[in-house]
């Protein structure tokens, strides 16, 4: 440890201006119809694979904010946008993506079924829409809470959370039943050049009783997670019923069979519904947040998970976890400390644009170099930035 006397005057004016920096927004583009996710393959630098809800990615330089002529895909005539939460719902590229051209997407089709897609884009640039291979495909009860994230993990395995079928209280017990992929979040091995394998530690591998594709259960509908670069660790945003918002964090080792505790649970709190509530399963993971219904400073209605903030351009959010509420939009960090949040923020007024203001916050997204942005519903797609 150092003595205060042997701090130097500069080292004490720059964690000052650390301490004191302001954080902005800067509009990266603009003009998509409902855009629900961004982000961009491993080595690739200076652009950003943007993706719309009703089944288009587009590329885009995130300098000029310009988008490629074509799409990066086009699926359309296949996807699904009857319900508000259905529609092409996430991305994942394959860690080899810049030379085997493989990625995956998720989404809700025709029949109201999630597809997990490969797809192979043999120019990196564009894609034939009629080439993906189907490697899952699983019927939602329900056209809300569909989840739709897909991410690869530390491990190298596809992780996909799935929400639990829909309506109100889980109607069919999707989220406790073992038996079910809803209300999941799944890990697959997605090596093969064609269909999947079950990783031989997933947990559920031998119960016979039991969907061996399971990682973890008993969530509602986690919208939007992450894995922390820096220490593996999956954070998920999942989107509560009638009173709370929660963000859960789990490792490799506590993560694996780990039981989220709907629907007997509502976040930290017994589901108030008496035929469904319950006390939490025994080794229950509990939220390391949460915030109640309401269109206050520390309130929302729809919990938009976001990243832990492992860039070098803003030092003030290094190590925080920053995430956002989509119907009231407001935007806050915190640090994990003791297994629970600590040092909350609220960022919504410093990073608001200059000329308007973020409407609905669908997503955030993470380039190779840490950075962080945010993703508009309503068309405009934001790089978080040091003022």
């Amino acid at each position: 440890m150092l003595h205060r006397s042997t701090i130097t005057a500069a080292a004490l004016f720059l964690a000052a201006t650390y301490c004191n920096a302001e954080i902005a927004t800067r509009q990266v583009t603009t003009g998509f119809e409902r855009p629900v996710w961004a982000g961009v393959p491993t080595g690739v630098k200076g652009k950003l694979w943007i993706m719309e809800q009703a089944g288009t990615v587009w590329i885009v330089d995130t300098k000029t904010g310009e988008k490629a002529a074509e799409p990066f895909l086009d699926i359309k005539d296949q996807v699904s946008r009857k319900g508000n939460e259905e529609g092409l719902l996430s991305l994942a590229f394959d860690k080899d993506f810049t030379n085997n051209g493989r990625f995956y997407v998720n989404f809700t089709d025709k029949n109201q079924h999630t597809r997990i897609v490969r797809f192979v884009s043999k120019d990196k640039t564009t894609t034939d829409p009629e080439s993906g291979e189907v490697i899952l495909r699983y019927k939602q009860d329900f056209s809300n809470h569909n989840g739709g994230w897909i991410s690869f993990g530390p491990d190298g395995y596809l992780y996909i959370a799935n929400g639990d079928g829909g309506s109100h209280d889980d109607p069919n017990n999707h989220a406790q039943d073992l038996k079910s992929l809803l209300g999941k979040m799944l890990r697959i091995d997605v090596s093969p050049e064609k269909g999947y394998e079950i990783p031989k530690d997933n947990p559920f591998v031998d119960q016979a009783d039991a969907r061996k594709e399971i990682w973890a259960y008993g969530l509602r509908n986690p919208w939007r997670n992450s894995f922390d670069r820096e220490t593996g660790d999956l954070w998920i945003g999942d989107v509560g019923q009638n009173i709370w918002e929660e963000i859960d964090v789990v490792s490799a080792e506590t993560g694996k069979g780990a039981n989220f505790g709907w629907r007997l649970r509502e976040a930290d709190t017994k589901n108030p519904y008496e035929d469904v509530g319950g006390d939490a399963p025994k080794g229950a993971i509990e939220p390391v947040y949460v915030y109640k219904h309401g269109g206050g400073e520390n309130e929302g209605y729809s919990v938009t998970g976001g990243y832990v903030y492992r860039g070098s351009k803003i030092p003030e959010l290094k190590g925080r976890y920053i995430f956002a509420d989509y119907q009231n939009p407001r935007i806050w960090s915190f640090e994990l400390k003791g297994g629970k949040a600590s040092d909350v923020k609220d960022h919504t007024a410093s990073l608001q644009p200059k000329d308007g203001r973020i409407n609905l916050i669908s997503s955030f997204a993470e380039d190779n170099d840490g950075e962080l942005y945010l993703i508009d519903h309503t068309g405009p797609v934001y790089q978080i930035i040091e003022k």
